[in-house]
């Protein structure tokens, strides 16, 4: 670590006037008195990186900064009255102002002329951020709570960075590279899977499966190889529960290290921590962790944007590639030693242009081992295009409109909901769909609004359409949100159709249950199921054509609902990718990898998508089961 500072140290010229060199994890931050250096370094910092091959970043020392009054002023007539810039806050520890704009693009300016010329004239290093569309309280207290820490994420950071340099120049003598599987082997939930190497620990994903019985909900945390304080990082593919719902665990446990995911998996992976807390009051229910833990997981949150390489220990390199299953979710690319071997790890992945998303990335610079999840890895597992799905939502829809009834839509929070918003947004505006209400539950719109601060990782058409044809779908008025029991109790005993869109998509609890209940014993409504149904949940009992149905309604007491409502099971809108899909992915890896271990799949999901695999790429493939470890290299 030393070494690395001195070598930069080194290569600096006198009248730089450094004041200090830190990290913030894998970027090293190097900080100047003289304003003229800070403004033209020349060439030095750029020769630095290309000898060091690491991210280094010159910053103006806090004693060279306009006074923060002054500067928000100057900032606010430098940049133009279109860009509607919402809020400006500084962070002094590091130099940077967070400026908070409707119009990201007119507060850059052409060829980030804004940028450069705030820096001239403050002496603060910018940085934009886009004020999300519809009004969000939970990005609001994310960035209030990394701004009120600003002195401890400058700490933390720095440690971070020390810990990863630290083994910076380190014997190879050994090496090997083994992979425990502490959940999702053969079962969809909990996914969870613990990586080693002589100097490393990494957690995969920490998720939950809310479906099982409670003995079987959570990773095998007792595995003889886990132990918390020796994680040097976790890193999260995505924000559904079943992969991200034990991270706040972890910090009560104990763990005091570095989360890496990209950033609209931080927000939503706090929002869904934060409604898990409060079903399970609903629930009667303790829950595992408090909303400090959840504080205590955003403080230690490092995002990172896609294809960014980033150092996360002394011998492995973190890539983030887009993985198509929901916004910001990611394919982790793991380049471990020095090429010594390159695991592709998918958490969930979707192989094809959805309306919200793109399709999957394929191609790696390097992979021997891909991690490739087998939710729908069956034969059987081919379902109907989206396009023959919409088909068919639309029919229902118009069906139960004619006969007056209310179609309850149970979905994900994140991802699917958002879909299905396009997908009915489109054909009200078409003419397609008649012009009903969409009522949108609690945390669908809360998710829906992280969805509005981060349209950069929407598929190119969404892009076009809110960029250059100020067309965002999510803030039609055909959306009503729907934020209380009364306004919940309103929906119901109202005559007029309507479509519901609620959590949870397994119908394991939230609002879609609460729905069921009021709504289920007419046939005029509808019931329809867009997402996967977990093994004991209320909505893989009813697929299975469960048509008496007993909740408790007090101690000792329950009562019996008669299903009636219509039941419509439409898998075309999945997240996930299908048989046909993930073949096709496999055939189109590239490089080709020499091995694939198939998780996150029912038992003979998991089986059969090995076999298949292994016939027609000629590809050593796994299907492990929890607790199985297998040694990559």
């Amino acid at each position: 670590m030393a070494d690395i500072i001195a070598e930069i140290q080194k290569h600096l010229p006198d009248k730089a006037e450094v004041t200090s060199c830190s990290f913030e994890g894998a970027n090293i931050i190097v900080y100047t008195k003289n304003e003229d250096f800070f403004l033209e370094p020349d060439n030095f910092i750029r020769d630095i990186v290309s000898l060091i091959k690491k991210r280094v970043e010159l910053r103006p020392d806090p004693s060279i900064s306009m006074d923060m009054e002054k500067a928000e002023i100057k900032i606010r007539e430098i940049l133009p009255e279109e860009a509607n810039v919402s809020s400006v806050i500084f962070d002094p520890q590091r130099s940077q102002v967070i400026i908070e704009a409707e119009k990201p693009g007119l507060a850059i300016g052409k060829s980030g002329e804004l940028l450069k010329e705030i820096k001239k004239q403050t002496m603060w290093v910018p940085l934009i951020q886009r004020t999300p569309s519809i009004k969000s309280k939970l990005i609001e207290n994310i960035r209030q709570v990394l701004y009120e820490n600003n002195d401890f994420r400058r700490k933390f950071l720095d440690k971070v960075g020390k810990k990863i340099y630290a083994g910076w120049e380190t014997s190879k003598k050994e090496q090997w590279v083994r992979v425990s599987f502490l959940g999702a082997g053969r079962q969809v939930g909990r996914s969870c899977l613990y990586l080693q190497t002589p100097q490393s620990r990494i957690l995969l994903d920490c998720g939950i499966d809310v479906a099982a019985p409670e003995k079987d909900m959570f990773p095998f945390f007792d595995a003889p190889e886990f132990k918390i304080n020796e994680i040097d990082a976790v890193i999260v593919s995505h924000a559904h529960l079943d992969h991200c719902g034990m991270i706040p665990l972890l910090f009560k446990y104990g763990y005091e290290g570095p989360i890496y995911c990209t950033a609209p998996t931080r927000d939503t992976m706090a929002l869904l921590a934060l409604d898990y807390i409060n079903v399970g009051w609903k629930e009667i229910k303790k829950p595992l962790f408090t909303s400090s833990d959840i504080k205590e997981m955003v403080k230690h949150t490092i995002c990172l944007d896609y294809e960014v390489v980033t150092d996360i220990t002394p011998d492995i390199r973190l890539t983030l590639y887009n993985a198509g299953h929901t916004l910001g979710s990611s394919l982790c690319h793991l380049h471990i030693g020095n090429g010594l071997h390159n695991l592709v790890y998918t958490g969930d992945f979707n192989y094809e242009t959805s309306n919200l998303l793109g399709a999957a990335v394929s191609s790696f610079p390097r992979v021997e081992t891909i991690i490739m999840e087998s939710t729908y890895g069956g034969k059987e597992d081919n379902p109907p295009s989206r396009r023959e799905s919409e088909r068919y939502l639309l029919n229902v829809l118009n069906e139960t409109a004619k006969r007056k009834g209310k179609a309850l839509m149970p979905v994900l929070g994140v991802g699917r909901s958002q879909e299905v918003m396009l997908i009915l947004e489109k054909a009200i505006r078409e003419g397609s769909l008649p012009k009903i209400p969409i009522y949108v539950q609690g945390l669908v719109w809360d998710v829906t609004a992280i969805h509005t601060a981060y349209p950069d990782f929407f598929n190119a058409r969404v892009r076009k359409s809110i960029f250059h044809q100020a067309q965002n779908p999510f803030l039609s008025d055909v959306f009503k949100q729907v934020a209380s029991y009364k306004e919940m109790e309103k929906i119901i005993e109202g005559e007029e159709p309507c479509i519901i869109v609620a959590t949870s998509g397994m119908m394991t609890g939230g609002a879609s249950v609460s729905y069921f209940k009021a709504l289920a014993e007419s046939p005029k409504n509808s019931l329809i199921l867009t997402c996967y149904q977990g093994e004991g949940s209320l909505g893989r009992r009813i697929l299975n054509g469960e048509s008496e149905i007993s909740f408790g309604v007090g101690e000792g007491r329950s009562e019996v609902l008669r299903m009636k409502m219509e039941l419509h099971n439409i898998q075309g809108f999945s997240g996930h990718s299908s048989r046909a899909q993930i073949m096709s992915y496999v055939h189109h890896l590239d490089p080709k990898p020499k091995r694939i271990v198939l998780v996150h799949g029912e038992s003979s999901k998991c089986l059969d998508l090995a076999s298949s695999i292994h016939k027609s790429q000629r590809v050593e493939t796994n299907a492990p089961r929890n607790l199985d470890a297998i040694r990559l290299r």
